[in-house]
């Protein structure tokens, strides 16, 4: 419920009412705002050399994404985390202001992201093997964000240069608030496990379970599997006068050990790291597994010969890992890297974990020598770091996971599905292909579209952006196929790519190697932009075929996140791509495209004009609507407009993700604002900008989310899509994710989310992953009753 406020005095006649808070609540909207301008929209862009008042913690990327060995791709549910530096203070061209306390802070916004990840694991309607998965991405998120936004925001209030955030809260006041809230996450998360999924596993045959639950013939056979492949890699480290406090490496889980000698009485504390490349759950028999750390602890005599072993507890910390790198040279942008890569394995701590049970005296150690604050400190039940869910999920029991489902070739590509792969070139010259992943094939699709280019003896030419990409790539493949088959092979590799970077720097080598021209971006700025371009000779002209995605070149995420794509001919597109490319790899300039909006240039201002654009037609009485798909929605100067054409009366659809800082619903502000978010089986990863256009529909896709890193540091672009029969689909596909009758979140005035999954009389509301998978099956004969 909108909390209520005293109504302002009515203002003089004929004079525009001031722009209030009705509807905020009440701490919000009285909190000042200490906010630079920043002009956008029908505002000039800022100077780029200035330096910028930031409202918001540097920390220099789950969205982001940082993969995990046993479910790398499904661990990526999570919004991208990285830091929004600029303040914000929008004032319209008559001099009204909006009120203060309109924007949401956005790291609540963030923890109540992941606690809809918590609550599909809570749900018992969820597969029980996915909701483990949620479970496992659950503490995967909240690891990055304690990585990089908690220790962003430690960092910049250690320097004194945070300042108070764009929803009105100190520095302080957000740290305190994420400590609080994510203690109560936690709480609920290991619960869920304890209480909840771990019964209803052992219930169908898989047991996770501690040592002291095993048979002796397991521990017996636990304990040769000890001491034959985990007793050699363990290295206990003593800490005495000649053996200071050992490095404890982030995300490590370890063993602190109190031994005590029988011939002095002394008492002694060691440190041993649980080996992180064995497996997380080790198998005792059929369907029962035991954690690794409890096999290690019950042999502590082995690697303590002639001690008496009096105590362990297991814990984890986590650190600093964000990346600060100069990049005044673009030249040593690589080797700086590296070392910067070496270093981040030292940031400083921002979260202890420790089993509950753990001794106060040893507890007391661990701060002491860690350096870290008792509010930073974690007591959960063990087993500690549920990542390790991630290896339970892959068990292969599929009647406890979501049903199979395999992607079939795009119609326009195939119209009767063989074992020969579709001739994209001669599809392409015939219409454009909108292409929805994982719906419709990668493989067949964008990544056939590169492997036929490279075997092409036709091609002259491949440009493409990689962001991340998977261990022995096919699209990597493809592209040093072409490069040692003569072709000109230009690959922009974004190697700043946050927890990719070591990866990147692996296939920027072995491209270098095979021939290709592989440049790393604009100083300054990532290259986020998802771009093919292929040039052909084709008689006596050449013709460019153009991919423009949402997603990343990687066929193994490709299979689990929801992208969109655009394969096409048009002359437009190749050109813009053309002088986009040249601007990425050369010394161009230019700012203005055909049919692309690129970011930081235009992309912004593009949009805000468009958002603009509609208020004039609903005040002209023309068809009027804003309809927009993006991960995360914090960006000042977009929420702003949205918020002005609200105002104006038109109605506003915003599909989020994750992190979403804009009120909808406020009286006077917002409340022609609806805010949806639908998580499931599929990351929903695309950004869709749709605008009624006065009846003339105007949609466009592409890589930028509305965030400032994104519109401001990153190299975005998103395509203008003219086929009508796309644009249609594509308006079908937002009014659906956002309609009351499908499954998702709404967002309320105060912050707070309600998950809306069935209807008044108890029936399921529609998921849309699952309305798009049989609607998929029903095309080739095969949807479910």
């Amino acid at each position: 419920m909108t909390p209520a406020v005293p109504q302002p005095s009515p203002p003089p006649e004929g004079a525009r009412p001031p722009a209030t808070a009705a509807g905020l609540p009440p701490a919000l909207s009285d909190a000042p705002v200490m906010l630079s301008a920043r002009k956008n929209g029908f505002m000039s862009q800022p100077d780029a050399q200035a330096k910028v008042q930031h409202a918001q913690p540097s920390v220099g990327s789950i969205a982001a994404h940082r993969p995990h060995v046993a479910a790398g791709a499904v661990s990526d549910l999570e919004p991208d985390i990285d830091a929004d530096l600029d303040a914000y203070e929008e004032t319209s061209a008559d001099g009204a202001e909006l009120p203060q306390g309109r924007f949401l802070d956005r790291e609540r916004s963030w923890l109540a992201f992941n606690e809809r990840v918590l609550e599909l694991a809570e749900d018992p309607q969820t597969p029980l093997l996915e909701r483990a998965n949620f479970l496992a991405i659950f503490a995967s998120n909240l690891d990055e964000f304690f990585m990089v936004r908690v220790a962003g925001l430690k960092r910049r209030i250690a320097t004194g240069v945070a300042t108070r955030s764009a929803s009105g809260l100190q520095p302080r006041e957000v740290l305190e608030m994420i400590w609080a809230r994510s203690r109560e996450l936690m709480a609920r998360h290991a619960a869920c496990f304890h209480e909840d999924v771990a019964p209803a596993l052992a219930e169908e045959g898989i047991h996770l379970v501690r040592w002291g639950e095993l048979t002796e013939k397991e521990q017996a056979r636990l304990f040769t599997l000890f001491r034959h492949q985990i007793f050699p890699v363990l290295t206990p480290l003593a800490v005495d006068p000649a053996h200071p406090f050992p490095y404890i490496s982030g995300l490590s889980l370890n063993l602190a050990v109190v031994v005590r000698n029988p011939v002095s009485g002394q008492r002694h504390f060691a440190r041993v790291k649980v080996p992180p490349l064995l497996s997380r759950f080790l198998e005792a028999s059929a369907g029962r597994y035991v954690p690794i750390e409890d096999v290690i602890a019950a042999h502590l005599e082995e690697l303590f010969p002639g001690m008496e072993v009096l105590e362990h507890h297991a814990f984890r910390l986590t650190r600093n890992e964000d990346l600060e790198v100069e990049e005044d040279d673009a030249e040593n942008l690589l080797q700086a890297l590296e070392k910067e890569l070496m270093r981040r394995r030292f940031g400083p701590p921002v979260r202890l974990e420790v089993e509950e049970s753990i001794d106060r005296e040893v507890l007391d150690l661990l701060v002491r020598e860690l350096k870290i604050g008792e509010a930073e400190v974690y007591p959960l039940p063990g087993p500690l770091d549920l990542t390790g869910l991630f290896r339970v999920h892959s068990i292969d029991r599929p009647e406890l996971k979501y049903p199979k489902f395999v992607a079939g070739t795009h119609r326009d590509l195939a119209e009767v599905e063989s074992a020969s792969a579709p001739d994209i070139f001669a599809a392409l010259r015939n219409r454009d292909v909108l292409l929805h992943h994982p719906y419709d094939s990668f493989s067949t699709s964008v990544q056939a579209f590169l492997e036929q280019a490279a075997e092409d003896p036709d091609v002259l030419a491949i440009k493409q952006t990689l962001y991340r990409t998977s261990g022995d790539s096919p699209i990597v493949n493809a592209l040093i196929d072409a490069a040692e088959a003569g072709k000109q092979v230009l690959v922009l590799v974004e190697i700043k790519a946050r927890f990719d970077e070591h990866a990147n720097i692996k296939w920027a080598r072995k491209l270098e190697e095979a021939g290709c021209h592989v440049v790393y971006g604009l100083v300054g700025l990532k290259t986020h932009c998802k771009l093919s371009l292929v040039v052909r000779q084709e008689g006596e002209t050449l013709r460019r075929y153009s991919h423009v995605g949402t997603g990343n070149y990687h066929p193994k995420t490709a299979r689990l996140y929801e992208d969109l794509g655009l394969l096409t001919t048009d002359p437009q597109v190749g050109a813009d791509l053309s002088d986009l490319f040249n601007r990425l790899s050369g010394y161009s300039r230019r700012e203005t495209y055909r049919r692309l909006l690129v970011a930081p240039k235009s992309l912004r201002d593009g949009l805000v004009s468009r958002i603009h654009k509609e208020v004039q037609h609903h005040r002209a009485g023309r068809p009027a609507f804003i309809r927009i798909k993006v991960n995360s929605m914090v960006d000042e100067a977009v929420i702003d407009a949205l918020y002005r054409a609200s105002q104006a009366g038109v109605p506003v659809d915003v599909w989020v993700r994750g992190i979403c800082a804009l009120r909808p619903g406020v009286a006077g502000l917002s409340e022609n604002i609806r805010v949806r978010s639908v998580l499931g089986r599929f990351l929903e990863h695309s950004r869709v900008f749709a605008f009624g256009n006065g009846g003339e529909p105007e949609v466009w896709i592409g890589s930028a989310d509305m965030m400032h890193r994104n519109l401001d540091r990153r190299i975005e672009a998103l395509v203008r899509v003219v086929d009508p029969a796309h644009r249609a689909a594509l308006n079908r596909l937002l009014e659906t994710g956002m309609a009351d009758t499908t499954a998702s979140w709404h967002l309320g005035p105060d912050g707070d989310w309600t998950r809306h999954a069935t209807d008044p009389d108890g029936q399921s509301l529609r998921n849309i992953q699952e309305m798009l998978i049989d609607a998929r099956r029903r095309r080739r004969g095969n949807a479910t009753p």
